[in-house]
């Protein structure tokens, strides 16, 4: 079937598309529906959960062949929001989760970052999904040695690096899309999260529809800030056909806030992926919770990167 190809699911209200052989369901009427990812800003601005498209007037969308077929670049997201807990967990048993070419970006010798994050789509080019993830901070890949700015940067958010372990998501183009086209370690599962200016809750449902993991937090106070004022950027390692790529997610924080404290939040781990992963990084403790209530981002397509072999 031709990627731009469809035909109409009539028991429910999706229609089925084509991604790289792959047939999928989307909304029909959604945004990946009527513009194949290639959106008019306009309309989506008059959307009342998006509080502007200034952020993505200036980015070109890119016609590029991926593993899910000709796509374009990047996937917008409109209204987004989104936790996540930053720990400390011993280097050791980092590395033995990351590839030999990755190093743990560490805060002193034999401590590493890894963390735990929840987000919610509300308005994006490939529709409504929430998305979960457990991550490692690495060093750059280009980067012989750990400097002081990397350092820096990673705690506060603003220039991340990082190798994801487990990545769930409550989409089915969400998890073709970001599996087969971006090389993340992606499924499809129950996944609600809940994020306003008073509380912070996501629940992560195992293959058997129990606990994988769950959050309840009280939070942090959000501070707003103008588009474009301050746009962080994440850079994720993953292979694809044997070859390392990167894929750059830039982030356009309209409200959020930080906390050191952990008083009432809490982090469940259960029986599933997720938690698994998370253990296998024996986490000391939580230094860092994040929460942005309201933000944007441009999440582009992979491209190939030089990693260099370290050992471990």
């Amino acid at each position: 079937m031709p990627a731009d190809q469809q035909r109409t699911d009539t028991d429910t209200d999706t229609v089925k598309v084509d991604l790289g052989g792959r047939e999928v369901a989307v909304p029909k009427g959604g945004l990946y529906d009527r513009y194949r990812m290639r959106p008019d800003l306009d309309a989506i601005a008059r959307d009342p959960r998006v509080s502007g498209v200034d952020f993505f007037r200036p980015l070109p969308k890119t016609k590029v062949d991926s593993p899910v077929g000709p796509t374009l670049t990047p996937n917008f997201y409109y209204a987004l929001s989104s936790a996540r807990l930053t720990m400390l967990a011993p280097a050791d048993a980092i590395r033995a989760r990351l590839p030999g070419e990755l190093s743990p970006l560490e805060v002193v010798p034999g401590l590493g970052l890894v963390s735990v994050m929840f987000f919610r789509y509300d308005v994006c080019d490939i529709d409504f999904y929430t998305e979960a993830a457990v991550g490692i901070a690495v060093r750059p890949a280009r980067h012989g040695r750990l400097g002081f700015l990397d350092l820096v940067t990673g705690l506060k958010n603003e220039d991340l690096h990082s190798y994801v372990l487990s990545l769930p998501v409550s989409s089915e183009i969400a998890q073709v899309r970001g599996h087969d086209g971006y090389g993340f370690p992606k499924w499809v599962t129950g996944l609600d999260v809940e994020i306003d200016h008073s509380q912070t809750t996501a629940r992560v449902a195992n293959d058997s529809g129990g606990l994988d993991m769950a959050l309840q937090a009280p939070t942090p106070r959000q501070t707003a800030q103008a588009s474009g004022e301050r746009v962080t950027s994440l850079t994720s390692y993953t292979t694809i056909n044997g070859g390392w790529h990167s894929t750059l997610n830039q982030t356009n924080v309209l409200n959020a806030g930080t906390t050191r404290s952990t008083k009432g939040v809490s982090l469940q781990l259960g029986e599933g992926r997720m938690s698994d992963d998370l253990r296998s990084l024996r986490p000391k403790r939580t230094i860092q919770f994040d929460v942005m209530t309201e933000g944007q981002a441009a999440l582009h397509m992979p491209v190939p990167t030089s990693v260099p072999y370290r050992n471990k």
